[in-house]
C-alpha cells in the first residue's frame, strides 16, 4: 500500500474562514525572516509570522558567531577555499563567493542596527573556529552570539512602519492555484484558523534537529518548512545531509546544550574517559577539524572505550580567560556543579543543522512562482556536504537580504493583491482509534538517531524507512486539530525523505558517513539528489543532478 501525503492538512474552506491580505508573508522571525522583512519597501505592507514567541528560534541559540573576512590578513580567497574545503565537493563555487564577499556588508548592517559584537581596543575580537584557516568569527556576549543579534534584529523589525509580527502563529499549508504560492493557511493563537493571501511569500522557517532524539535544536525545529513546501510541489535536495554537531553537553537531567565550538578554537581539547586527548589520532588538524571529522571520530572514541560520552577539557587554559570568554556554558555548567576552567566537560554530537532543504537560485527563489525562501530551511549550495562552522546565520542574513529585496520588487509589481481564490480542502474519513502523538514522536526521534544519525548503514535505514512509512500511512489519514499532530506529521514528512536520501547515497561525503560505502565515490554520487511529491500524494524516485 502506497503513502500517500495529502496536500493539505487540514479541511478548509475559504467562505467559512476569515481572510488577512499582506503584500508580502514571511514564514519564521529568525535571523533569515527577520533580514527579510527589513528589506521590503516601507511602502509595502508585510506579515511576519512565526509559531511561537520571537525570542525562540535556532538563531538565538546560536553561540559561535558569524564567519566574515573582517581582519586586513585575511582575504576573501581563504575564507572562500575554507568553505570549499568543508563541502565535500558537493558547494556552489559561484554561491560561495557570493556570500563570502558580501559576509562584510552584512556584519557592519549589523553593527548599524545595534549588535554588540565583542571588541578589544574598538576592534572587533576575531574568533577561530574548525575548517577556518583565520581567525574571522565575530562573536557578542561571549558565547551568545545569536541571542544578541537577534535582539537587535527583534528591535529593528519592531520599528519597521509597515511590518506586523504574529507570535504564536502556526503555518499549516502554503496556498496555491494555478501553479503560484498565494500566501499561507495558518491558525493564530487568537483568531484561530485563517487565510493570508500575500502577493510574495517568504519561506524562513528554520530547520529540523527535533527529528533526532539528541539535537542542539530548540523545540520549535520540527520541519514545518520543509514538509509544507514538499506538499505544495517545491523539489527537496540533499536532504541525507544532516550535520551534527561533535559538542553537546551529556549529563543526565540536563537539556542537550550546545557547547560551541569556539571552545576549541581557543584552545579547548577532546580527551576519553581515561584522559587520552584522541583528536589527533584521527586527524592532524586536531580539535579545529571540521564537525564532521570531529563528530565521526568521537563516535569511534566513545565505541573503543566504552564510554556514553567524551569530555572537553579546558582546564589547561587561563580560568579568569575561560570565565570571561564563555559565561554561558560557564553558567550552565555550574548548574551542574562543573567549573568550566577546572571539570571536564562531558560531550558527544547531537543534530545541530539540516544542510539540504527547499532548492533556491542565487536570489532566494523557489520552483513555484509567488515563494521565496531563505536560511536553514534552503538548499543554496553554500553548504555542499557540511556546513563549515559560522557560515549559517551569514547564508540567513544574505539570504534573508535577497529574498526579501526580490520578494519586494515582485509585490510591488503586481498590480492587486491575490483574490480570495475558491480553494477547498475536504474533511476525510477518520479511524475512531485515537493515536498517541507524544510515543510516536518520541520513537521516531530515537528511531532517526539510531539509524540516520552520525553513521548510516544499509539494512538500518531500509528497517527505518519501512517503520517510517507504516506510521506515515496512519498517521497522514489523520486531520488533526493542534499543533502535536500537524508538527507529527511535518517529521514523518522530512524524515521519508531524508532516510530514502540516505539509502540512495551509497557513498561518504561530508556528514554522510556510510560504515558500508566508507569511501566517497565521485564517478557515481559527485551530485546532489533531489525529491519531489507527486500530484497524486507519492514520494516521486529521485532524480539525480550530477556536478559538472
Amino acid at each position: 500500500m502506497p503513502t500517500i501525503t495529502p496536500r493539505y492538512l487540514v479541511p478548509f474552506h475559504p467562505k467559512r474562514l476569515p481572510h488577512w491580505h499582506t503584500d508580502v508573508l514571511v514564514i519564521g522571525a529568525g535571523v533569515a525572516g527577520l533580514r527579510a522583512a527589513s528589506a521590503v519597501d516601507p511602502s509595502l505592507s508585510v506579515v511576519v509570522v512565526t509559531k511561537d514567541v520571537l525570542e525562540l528560534s535556532n538563531s538565538s541559540w546560536a553561540q559561535g558567531g558569524i564567519a566574515g573576512v573582517m581582519d586586513p590578513e585575511d582575504r576573501f580567497e581563504n575564507h572562500i577555499a575554507d568553505t570549499l574545503a568543508a563541502g565535500g565537493a558537493l558547494c556552489d563555487p559561484a554561491v560561495v563567493a557570493e556570500v563570502v564577499r558580501e559576509a562584510p556588508e552584512r556584519i557592519g548592517e549589523l553593527i548599524d542596527w545595534g549588535t554588540a559584537f565583542d571588541e578589544h581596543a574598538g576592534a572587533l575580537v576575531l574568533g577561530r573556529e574548525g575548517g577556518h584557516s583565520h581567525h574571522r568569527i565575530v562573536h557578542a556576549l561571549g558565547d551568545a552570539t545569536g541571542r544578541e543579534v537577534m535582539r537587535a534584529m527583534i528591535e529593528r523589525t519592531r520599528q519597521l512602519g509597515n511590518a506586523q509580527v504574529w507570535s504564536r502563529c502556526f503555518t499549516l499549508d502554503l496556498l496555491t492555484h494555478d501553479g503560484s504560492c498565494r500566501g499561507a493557511l495558518v491558525r493564530d493563537e487568537r483568531h484561530g484558523m485563517m487565510l493570508v493571501w500575500a502577493k510574495q511569500t517568504i519561506l524562513a522557517t528554520g530547520g529540523a534537529g527535533q527529528l533526532y532524539r539528541e539535537s542542539t535544536n530548540p523545540s520549535v525545529a520540527t520541519g514545518d518548512g520543509h514538509a509544507l513546501a514538499f506538499r505544495a510541489g517545491v523539489p527537496l535536495r540533499d536532504m541525507e545531509f544532516v550535520q551534527f554537531h561533535p559538542t553537546v553537553l551529556y549529563i543526565a537531567g540536563s537539556s542537550r546544550n550546545l557547547i560551541t565550538e569556539a571552545i576549541r578554537g581557543e584552545g579547548g581539547r577532546l580527551v576519553d574517559r581515561h584522559g587520552h586527548r584522541f583528536m589527533p589520532d584521527y586527524d592532524p588538524r586536531g580539535e579545529l577539524a571540521p564537525r564532521d571529522v570531529v563528530s565521526q571520530a568521537i563516535e569511534s572514541q566513545m565505541e573503543r572505550t566504552r564510554h556514553a560520552c567524551v569530555y572537553l577539557d579546558m582546564s589547561h587554559l587561563d580560568p579568569a580567560f575561560t570565565r570571561r570568554r564563555f559565561p554561558g556554558i560557564a553558567a550552565m555548567c555550574a548548574k551542574f556543579g562543573l567549573d568550566i576552567a577546572r571539570d571536564r566537560i562531558p560531550v558527544r554530537p547531537g543534530a545541530h543543522y539540516m544542510i539540504g532543504g527547499v532548492i533556491v537560485d542565487h536570489d532566494g527563489r523557489t520552483s513555484v512562482p509567488g515563494l521565496w525562501a531563505a536560511g536553514e530551511v534552503t538548499s543554496t549550495g553554500l553548504h555542499g556536504a557540511n556546513r563549515l562552522a559560522s557560515n549559517s546565520l551569514l547564508e540567513g542574513l544574505v539570504y534573508g537580504a535577497r529574498s526579501g529585496q526580490g520578494a519586494s520588487a515582485a509585490a510591488a509589481a503586481s498590480n492587486s493583491l491575490a483574490p480570495a481564490l475558491p480553494l477547498e480542502n475536504v474533511p476525510r474519513t477518520e479511524p475512531d482509534e485515537p493515536l498517541d502523538l507524544a510515543d510516536i514522536r518520541n520513537s521516531l526521534k530515537s528511531l532517526l538517531w539510531r539509524t540516520a544519525g552520525v553513521r548510516r548503514e544499509q539494512a538500518a535505514l531500509v528497517d527505518a524507512v519501512e517503520t517510517v512509512d507504516t506510521w506515515s500511512r496512519y498517521v497522514f489519514q489523520r486531520q488533526f486539530a493542534n499543533a502535536d499532530g500537524w508538527e507529527l506529521q511535518n517529521m514523518l514528512t522530512v524524515a521519508r525523505v531524508l532516510l530514502r536520501a540516505a539509502l540512495a547515497r551509497e557513498e561518504s561525503r561530508g556528514v554522510h558517513l556510510r560504515t558500508d560505502f566508507p569511501q566517497t565515490d565521485d564517478k557515481r554520487w559527485l551530485g546532489h539528489l533531489v525529491y519531489q511529491r507527486q500530484p497524486d500524494g507519492r514520494l516521486a524516485d529521485p532524480v539525480f543532478q550530477r556536478r559538472t
